[in-house]
Order: C-alpha cells, then sequence, then structure tokens
C-alpha cells in the first residue's frame, strides 16, 4: 500500500523520516527495554527526551532564557479559557478577530472579564487581516490577542499588530515552526502540536516568566495555571509522553534541514507553486485576499458547489485526500505544512490541470 499525499488542516501529514524513526523506535527506545509509551514519566530516560525536545525547540525557535516552554495537555480549547484565567488581571482583554478560532477564543475569554474587539474581518467572512495599524488598544487591557494564521480560512498576519505595549498573545497552531520567529514581540505563543508539529495530544505554551504568576483568577483550577507546569517543568502529572517523544523527532529533523530558515524558503516554494495556478486558472480561484495569504492553509473553490464535490471525490480516488474545505465555508483547502513535499504540491496542480481541462466552462 502507497502513502497517499494527505492535505488534511489537522491531524495532519507528518515527515515520512519521522514516522519511520518512530516506527523503529515503537516496541523498544534505545537500550529501555521498553516503548516510550510504557515508560514512567518520571524515568530517567523520559526526562532526557523531554529536555532534548525542548532544547531543539528552544534553538530553532532562538527562545530566550526568561521564556519558559511547556507541554500541555487539553488543545486550543484548553488554552482559550487558560489564556484569560492566568493573565486577565484587571478582566479586560483585546481581542483581534480574523477567524473562527480566534471568535472562539473571545467568547470563552468573555467568562472571566470584559473582551473588547478591537478589530475583525467577519464583515467579509474572514477572507483578510484588519488593518493593524492605529488599533483601538484599551488603555487597562491585559493582553492583546490573535490568532495568527486562520487554518479555516486561509489567511495570516504578515506584520504583527501595534499593541501600544500590551502584551501578544498569540495562537500559532497551523503555523508553528514553518519559519523563524521573533519570541520576544510575544508575552505568550501557543500551538496545538497535530497542525504542524506532530501528533494530535500535546499543546506546547512559551510563556514569558514575568508572566506566569500566583495571582490568577480566582478558582483557575491547579491543572490550568501555567506556574503549575512551569515549577514542574511540564511533569506535575503524567504528560503525553509519546506525543512530546515524536514533536522531538520533528524538531530533529527540522534542524536536520537547516533549521526554520531553511524551511520557510521551502513552504514559500510549495504555497507559489499552487497560489501561480489558482491566480491563472479559468475554473479555481482562492477565497483569501493576495495580501493575507497563508503559506500554510490555501482555500479555493469552482464557484459550483456540486463541482467542488466532485473535484474533492476525484481527487481522494488519485491519491490526493483531505481536500474538502471547512464544514463552514465548503469548497476545498490544501493545507501545505512542513511536511507536505513539493512533490504533493506539483500532484495536486497537475491533476487540478486535469479536471479543469475535462471539466472548464
Amino acid at each position: 500500500m502507497s502513502r497517499v499525499y494527505n492535505f488534511s488542516a489537522g491531524p495532519a501529514v507528518l515527515p515520512e523520516e519521522v514516522l519511520k524513526r518512530a516506527a523503529a523506535d515503537m516496541l523498544e527506545y534505545g537500550d529501555s527495554g521498553m516503548s516510550v509509551m510504557e515508560m514512567s514519566h518520571r524515568s530517567k530516560v523520559f526526562e532526557d527526551i523531554l529536555d532534548t525536545a525542548e532544547a531543539d525547540l528552544r534553538e530553532l525557535m532562538g527562545i530566550p532564557a526568561n521564556y519558559k516552554v511547556l507541554f500541555l495537555q487539553g488543545g486550543g480549547h484548553t488554552q482559550f479559557a487558560m489564556v484569560p484565567m492566568n493573565l486577565m488581571k484587571n478582566r479586560v482583554a483585546d481581542y483581534i478577530v480574523t477567524g473562527q478560532w480566534a471568535k472562539k477564543a473571545a467568547k470563552e475569554a468573555e467568562m472571566y472579564g470584559e473582551v473588547r474587539v478591537i478589530a475583525s474581518s467577519a464583515d467579509k467572512t474572514f477572507t483578510y487581516i484588519p488593518d493593524l495599524k492605529n488599533l483601538p488598544v484599551s488603555p487597562d487591557a491585559d493582553y492583546v490577542y490573535i490568532c495568527q494564521n486562520n487554518t479555516i480560512y486561509g489567511t495570516a498576519y504578515h506584520a504583527l499588530p501595534d499593541t501600544q505595549g500590551k502584551d501578544l498573545v498569540a495562537d500559532i497552531s497551523s503555523m508553528f515552526l514553518s519559519g523563524p520567529m521573533d519570541v520576544t514581540k510575544y508575552g505568550l505563543l501557543w500551538g496545538g502540536a497535530q497542525k504542524n508539529v506532530g501528533p494530535a495530544g500535546v499543546t506546547i505554551a512559551i510563556i514569558r516568566e514575568d508572566l506566569i504568576r500566583e495571582d490568577v483568577l480566582p478558582g483557575t483550577p491547579t491543572m490550568l495555571r501555567y506556574k503549575t507546569h512551569a515549577d514542574a517543568k511540564s511533569l506535575y502529572n503524567t504528560p503525553p509522553c509519546w506525543n512530546i517523544y515524536v514533536c522531538g523527532l520533528v524538531f530533529q529533523w527540522l534542524k536536520d534541514l537547516g533549521g526554520l530558515g531553511a524551511m520557510a524558503k521551502k513552504n514559500e516554494e510549495k504555497a507559489a507553486l499552487l497560489y501561480d495556478f489558482l491566480d491563472n486558472s479559468k475554473l479555481f480561484r482562492g477565497t483569501a485576499r493576495k495580501e493575507d495569504r497563508s503559506l500554510m492553509n490555501v482555500p479555493f473553490v469552482t464557484g459550483d458547489e456540486a463541482l467542488d464535490k466532485k473535484f474533492v471525490a476525484e481527487a481522494t480516488a488519485a491519491g490526493l485526500v483531505n481536500l474538502k474545505g471547512h464544514r463552514t465555508v465548503g469548497g476545498m483547502r490544501a493545507s501545505l505544512y512542513n511536511a507536505m513535499p513539493l512533490a504533493g504540491v506539483q500532484a495536486l496542480v497537475n491533476f487540478m490541470e486535469k479536471f479543469e481541462k475535462e471539466n472548464g466552462r
């Protein structure tokens, strides 16, 4: 059986080299006599896995010493609550809403304080990033929140908002490790691994130390305090050990490729190939505003729902899978994460050219 080209938005494609290494280690990791899935998270062997993963991530992203790296559970929906529980000291926060995930985060934060939406692209179905200059940042806001890459709508921030001195909090799930980032521009970054870093089940938070406080909102559970996990070095309770191990393999894979600068060039090449085709197609069109396009997620349509459905079915039969768009927007979406090879994108473009010739109007 041959592997397909998997364009899923998440859980998503992983590097074949990583999968092969994980398969080789499945029964026994090193000379431990057991699988990573079987070993104690308190063991020296697993602590070394965790420490190496953190060190490699710090090297890849240039994470300063005054930022903590936390390997957490609960996914993005838990972070939607964890952020305000830990950071909303004044009970006020500003949110820029550019898609479903920022919208959900803002809605969740309303349970803990006043949420002010200072910019939004909802008026045009989140197909663009709003103007980020001269934002009405609240003087009493504890932080400004963004979702930096919008998986569903295929938009991305190519410049960060002027937060006027307020801490920037960013959900970077679907662009995590896709290129270099200046961590110092953020107070907190977090991302679910299942889109671009590893298997579902682990969420990575990178938080500046001064934001890890005792004075969280009353009623915040112990497990939802960043300080709990920072103090315990991500070992307060049993972490998702296997998932962290696979993330560590991905970090090593990225280092072997030359780091995030080299990865960014590969991602730009893949995205350019698909966007160039869409821009010249008479059948297909991209739905995101050109200047705000994501390198990771590319939504597109034919303008005919029946034809979209036919395209997805025939693409699946051709080994190009998970191209159906998100249920809230329809159409198609190709996610071009780090592990998607250029050959996969070329195969998609070749298929789209063939489909257009056969179904063009």
